[in-house]
């Protein structure tokens, strides 16, 4: 399970990252840990959107270990 959680918030990282480059073509992995950093995607719904998505499996993952490795 953790494996799956590792590939979910891996695939949601690259397809945040290119969604954040087709906003601006420049930007790089650490560029997008601070989107307020850059008003276009600070104030781009969609971005903001596959960003909660990204946040969300990390939640998920976050709270998956927790439990698996208090109960083991």
């Amino acid at each position: 399970m953790e494996k799956l959680f590792n590939e979910l918030v891996d695939h949601q990282r690259k397809k945040l990252l290119a969604l954040a480059q087709k906003i601006i073509p420049t930007l790089t992995e650490d560029d997008i840990l601070q989107p307020n950093d850059f008003p276009a995607l600070e104030n781009n719904p969609l971005f903001r959107y596959e960003e909660g998505i990204l946040e969300g499996i990390l939640t998920a993952r976050m709270a998956y270990l927790s439990h698996y490795k208090s109960n083991n």
